[in-house]
């Protein structure tokens, strides 16, 4: 799947050569830079939603997050990484946060969320402007990168499936059920065998077919709910973090989440743009010190208002260039979409998106998993396979994935120390 990503870059940019290609929308920005506005890129925009959704909605229904709050970070972050990058490099929620956000409700408050993303974006920009990230991402070698990109496609792929396989109709918990058979699962199975035959089609991209049909199907379900539909922003409002919510949201949200973030967001990215963009002459600037940087410039203050903490990360890089994006107009275009959906749309915008099915989000993730599984095979040597593969193992026995990197990290570097050969 990965070759044939890569030759469909190749195909994209002979295309973008072609007059009627042309036509399709190009933008110059800055410097130079081409940054593609077709429905292609508009698609590959969309091809992250099955990791972001998940995640934010959940935070908004059972932490009480502000929706124009939490969905006006994600656009400004979006168009920051799109015109700055001109890469397609994805805005993420950070995944322990908002696991552990989501399981404790009742300690993570509004408050410990925006001290979290104060810690967290104050600790990056030190990180970056100390250059303390790129001597850190040194210890990273290629096996170890392989081995987080190949753990959290795993990852994608459980969660998925099992989103997949969910009797929950939406992420608000709905089931559903017609005649009898499970509705989440014949509609995943529809989005899956959707996206198959549409996966490099240019005039119907298969990300926008499968999020129209679910949204489509949500309504038809009874998605609404009884929700709000009402437009306009929702309330925003300064958040003022207590010395105890600094300490909690410290305790138990930093240090779980910083070795994901120097492992995924910054070290794992830049290899996978390296990775997917080999002869880009934007490549200098997606490097893991500059991750670091945007993030942190970002996340500090966002924290005041309470918005999800952001990250970059590798899985989302995979999903949006799965589908279709292969410059930074993908994340302009939906950057434009979230910002218009937190100022204009309102709550009306946040229950058009809870109407996606739990199956097509499954679906989304399911095929950014299998864009990021195959670049293993870029190893060369039984000994970088054996720290890989350790890596993953160890991630999926024991929930904290920051343990499975740093036994990654140790294991490397005995091996390569004592020149161990397997």
């Amino acid at each position: 799947m990965m070759e044939k990503g890569v030759e469909n870059e190749k195909r994209h940019s002979r295309g973008s050569s072609d007059p009627g290609r042309r036509s399709e929308g190009l933008a110059t920005a800055a410097g130079g830079r081409s940054l593609r506005f077709d429905r292609v890129e508009l698609a590959g925009a969309f091809g992250d939603l099955g990791t972001m959704l998940p995640i934010v909605i959940a935070m908004i229904l059972i932490n009480g997050l502000s929706p124009t709050t939490v969905f006006l970070a994600f656009g400004l972050f979006y168009l920051l990484s799109g015109f700055y990058y001109g890469l397609p490099v994805p805005v993420q929620p950070l995944k322990a946060v908002g696991a552990i956000a989501i399981a404790y409700p009742a300690i993570i408050t509004e408050s410990v969320i925006g001290a979290s993303g104060i810690i967290f974006g104050a600790l990056l920009l030190v990180l970056s402007l100390t250059g303390l990230v790129d001597r850190i991402a040194k210890l990273f070698s290629q096996a170890v990168v392989r081995g987080i990109q190949l753990t959290l496609g795993l990852i994608f792929l459980k969660k998925g499936i099992e989103l997949i396989v969910s009797p929950d109709l939406f992420i608000s918990g709905i089931q559903g059920r017609l005649a009898g058979y499970p509705v989440n699962l014949i509609i995943g199975f529809a989005v899956f065998a959707l996206i198959l035959l549409l996966l490099d089609n240019r005039r119907f991209p298969a990300a926008l077919a499968a999020l129209a049909l679910g949204i489509a199907a949500g309504l038809a379900l009874g998605g609404l709910g009884g929700r709000s539909l009402s437009i306009g922003p929702t309330g925003m409002d300064l958040i003022r973090p207590s010395a105890g919510d600094f300490w909690t949201a410290f305790i138990m949200l930093i240090l779980p989440q910083i070795p994901l973030t120097i492992g995924n967001a910054c070290v794992g990215t830049a290899d996978t743009c390296a990775t997917l963009f080999p002869k880009n002459p934007l490549l200098p600037k997606a490097s893991a010190g500059k991750f670091a940087l945007t993030m942190g410039l970002v996340n500090f203050p966002a924290g005041f208002f309470g918005a999800v903490p952001m990250c970059h990360g590798t899985g989302g890089l995979a999903a949006h260039y799965r589908f279709g994006a292969r410059t930074g107009g993908a994340p302009v275009m939906i950057g434009f979409f979230f910002v218009l959906m937190a100022l204009v749309l309102g709550e009306l915008g946040f229950t058009l998106l809870a109407l996606i099915p739990n199956s097509v989000l499954g679906v989304l993730l399911v095929f950014a998993g299998l864009e990021l599984c195959p670049l293993l095979r870029s190893l060369k040597t039984n000994e970088e396979y054996f720290v890989a593969l350790l890596i993953a193992g160890i991630a999926l026995a024991v929930p904290n994935m920051a343990w499975a990197f740093g036994a990654g990290i140790l294991v490397d570097l005995f091996i390569r120390k004592v020149k161990v050969r397997i």
